[in-house]
């Protein structure tokens, strides 16, 4: 298969993203996602490093000629980055079947810094299938950093806590952040420390979301601001129920929104991308999609996840 055209589409987009990227002190973003369908790669550049994945299309090729293709996409994009073969990160993408969120890959890989709109991250490009920073919400993210000031906010399904960072150094009064893993509760407490956040006023709680939600809303709590990404499913042993989000979105929507002030806003978004919102939440509360604006410059508007902002519903005078 001529290499050419993926060679020249990768030269294109870097030529466009690399200048947008500095500009906006961004040193994390895609430069590549499935754009010419032969070649099914997302590229993503950390710092001076690439992540490169393979999506699972179901082809089959000898395994002589896959591993020569293989190999021939790599040098493409090194020939085009100018990185070494030390610097790109490969992950042969099997598809997934709904099982656990954040699979372990086997490798140690190294833990190291990327800055993003003046607040910095640990990724790690090796250990894990995902890396550490979902790159799709950084739109979302510069929000909550730009509407969180005085305010207390929670994140639901926190992953490595990025949301709380921009929350946090944003000026938010009080933030928890709940997610029920050990590995990427600790992961956000680094990035608390790597930004300077004070972990008396922002705490990190391990909880089931489920659980949490009930125990929240029976202890009073209230929040001003709300982030909830929920994955598409988990069947973690430590959870209750397996997560299913198009069957269980009622259920954490209306929990979160219990928690959300009278004035408030909750970010909701997922990736699944066959997922439909239940319109009977609209008959609830005020939602507005916002995924067309959710979706950053370097995803070309592709239908990476959705996302709406959810209030409640202003009482009639």
């Amino acid at each position: 298969m001529d290499i050419t055209p993926f060679a020249n589409r990768l030269g294109k987009n870097t030529k466009h993203l690399m200048k947008w990227a500095r500009r906006n002190g961004i040193e994390a973003w895609r430069l590549y996602d499935r754009d010419i369908p032969q070649f099914p790669f997302a590229v993503d550049v950390y710092g001076d490093q690439i992540h490169l994945q393979e999506y699972d299309t179901g082809w089959l090729m000898p395994p002589e000629e896959y591993e020569d293709w293989l190999a021939r996409v790599q040098e493409a994009v090194m020939f085009v980055t100018g990185f070494a073969p030390e610097q790109i990160h490969l992950k042969r993408r099997a598809r997934q079947k709904g099982l656990q969120q954040y699979e372990k890959t086997g490798r140690a890989g190294e833990d190291f810094v990327v800055g993003e709109h003046g607040r910095r991250f640990w990724v790690n490009l090796d250990k894990y299938l995902d890396t550490g920073l979902f790159l799709d919400h950084r739109n979302t993210r510069k929000k909550v950093g730009e509407q969180a000031a005085g305010k207390r906010f929670l994140n639901l399904f926190s992953y490595t806590g990025s949301f709380t960072v921009y929350a946090a150094t944003g000026g938010a009064a009080s933030s928890e952040t709940v997610d029920l893993s050990n590995t990427y509760l600790d992961w956000a407490k680094r990035n608390f420390e790597l930004n300077g956040i004070d972990t008396g006023r922002h705490q990190i709680v391990r909880a089931d979301v489920f659980q949490y939600l009930q125990n929240a809303a029976a202890e009073g709590k209230t929040f001003d601001l709300i982030v909830m990404d929920p994955p598409s499913f988990s069947n973690s042993k430590k959870m209750l129920d397996i997560l299913d989000i198009q069957r269980d979105q009622a259920k954490l929507i209306q929990g979160a929104m219990a928690l959300l002030d009278s004035d408030g806003l909750l970010y909701f978004s997922n990736n699944l991308r066959s997922f439909t919102l239940d319109e009977a939440l609209s008959e609830t509360f005020d939602i507005k999609d916002v995924s067309k604006h959710s979706v950053p410059e370097d995803f070309r508007n592709k239908k990476i996840h959705q996302c709406w902002e959810i209030r409640h519903k202003r009482q009639a005078v």
